[in-house]
């Protein structure tokens, strides 16, 4: 057909097309008055509500065989060392599965599948029917008009205390904490319970939000450490962590809130799942012995120190340049490679260790030679060797752009620590699992706890939190 006759075609269609025209713009105009409205319906951002299932009430999930539990990805709540439980739930949540399964018929049981997400995701996960059950292990707090609907209490009335190191000032009353400031994990439940107390007051408490790769258990090591003046958090937690970590100072009359408590939460749509779980916790005792691993676990691992006192300062000062020269070369941040000699040599130069490693980076023979390094027992040249084999190990193994930063110089760290063929299978075992295999702290290293035990877990974890531990005084660091 020619130009000419398609004008014509279309010239003489024009009086049937010109109201179905119209039609089109109406409807158009009216999608795009609609809009805003839709999207605020929307139950999150498109990779939440595009992979929305519908809610799952008890008889669904006995059909499938799994139960989907969120849970809280701190340690303290979920973590699992090498077959042995830590976290507070998991006793718990094993012994539901097994009142699930008491009567299964025809063999068909329900089994357990833990999905760790940050605290705050949590509510957000499950009214988007990615789980069937929430188990934090902490203060959650519901907000009105959520279609969600929470267990009877685990614990009833948990208050929130202020928890501080032995030593420190002794406050009376909490307005005498006008002022000063409070360490505070994401998702901690001090929140709100800040904003009430702080309200109409001139000088309030002020909540030191810490970064995300810290958990509430990170928090009160680095409390107990002298890194951190104090936080707030629930009186069991504290009392659990006090029992391996005995520096720290639980002062229970400094209050913040005393009404909350403890639940388990499911959707509002699966009343019988809410049902059964309130009949096993009437029943359900806990053992006298649940938390023996995790005393045996923590009481023999690695503590972290302060590495702000006045002797490390000094001893920071005489290699600062050292550090910062070697990092600027290998486009690396100077206090990542200071926290990382604070953990390996407490910042000695004539540090020996096992295997031959020396120094104030710990670099064997074998691994500064790999990287051109000859000349490693010396400050420089062991800072030099340390520093390149940490940015050979990003630049061959990590340097993927779906890692942020943080994660990459964790996966490095584990590397250095591990090798980093073992952390790449540990990456593909998580993927296998449905974790994140881009993301070391409360993902990857959950297999590497299992697999290797909580050796590479406090290694990665005490340098990281080295390191905001100096980021936090990086203005008077730096000359």
């Amino acid at each position: 057909m020619t130009k000419k006759s398609l004008f014509n075609r279309n010239r003489a269609s024009n009086g049937r097309t010109l109201p179905a025209l119209w039609l089109c713009a109406c409807l158009a105009l009216l999608g795009l008055l609609l809009a805003p409205l839709a999207q605020a319906r929307l139950p999150g951002p498109p990779e939440g509500w595009e992979g929305h299932t519908r809610v799952r009430d008890l008889a669904a999930v006995r059909a499938s065989g799994q139960l989907r539990v969120l849970v809280n990805q701190s340690r303290n709540s979920s973590g699992e060392v090498r077959g042995e439980p830590i976290g507070v739930e998991y006793r718990r949540l094993r012994a539901f599965e097994q009142y699930l399964n008491r009567g299964a018929r025809d063999g068909r049981e329900v089994r357990l599948k833990l999905i760790p997400l940050p605290k705050e995701q949590l509510l957000p996960a499950l009214l988007r029917g990615e789980g069937d059950l929430v188990a934090p292990g902490e203060l959650l707090a519901v907000r009105r008009g959520q279609a969600v609907s929470a267990s009877a209490p685990l614990l009833a009335r948990v208050p929130l205390v202020v928890v501080s190191r032995q030593g420190n000032r002794r406050y009376a009353t909490l307005e005498q904490l006008a002022g000063r400031s409070l360490a505070l994990p994401a998702g901690s439940a001090a929140r709100e319970a800040l904003q009430g107390f702080n309200a109409g007051r001139k000088t309030p408490i002020v909540a030191d939000w810490l970064d995300p790769s810290l958990a509430v258990e990170d928090v009160l090591e680095m409390v107990q450490a002298g890194i951190l003046p104090m936080t707030a958090v629930e009186l069991p937690i504290a009392e659990r962590w006090a029992r391996v970590w005995p520096k720290l100072r639980i002062d229970r009359h400094l209050q913040l809130a005393t009404e909350g408590g403890m639940h388990w939460f499911v959707h509002r749509e699966a009343p019988n799942l809410r049902a059964g779980i309130d009949r096993f916790l009437r029943e359900y005792r806990a053992p006298a012995n649940q938390d023996a691993a995790f005393q045996r676990v923590y009481r023999r691992l690695y503590k972290v120190h302060n590495p702000l006192g006045r002797v490390e300062l000094q001893r920071l000062a005489r290699v600062r340049a050292t550090l910062m020269s070697h990092a600027r070369a290998a486009d690396l941040d100077w206090l990542l490679l200071a926290a990382l000699a604070f953990k390996e040599s407490t910042l000695n130069p004539a540090a020996r260790g096992a295997g031959g490693a020396t120094g104030l980076l710990q670099i064997t023979p074998a691994a500064a030679r790999s990287v051109g390094v000859h000349n490693h027992a010396s400050l420089d040249g062991n800072v030099q060797a340390g520093t390149r084999y940490l940015a050979m190990l990003r630049r061959r193994f990590f340097a993927s752009s779906q890692l942020n930063e943080r994660e990459r110089m964790a996966f490095v760290l584990a590397a250095y620590n591990l090798g980093p063929q073992r952390v790449q299978s540990l990456r593909a075992e998580a993927r296998r699992r449905g974790l994140n295999p881009n993301q070391w702290f409360f993902q990857v290293e959950r297999v590497a706890a299992e697999r290797h035990g909580m050796g590479v877990v406090s290694y990665v974890n005490s340098i990281n939190k080295y390191q905001l531990a100096f980021a936090r005084e990086r203005y008077r660091l730096e000359p």
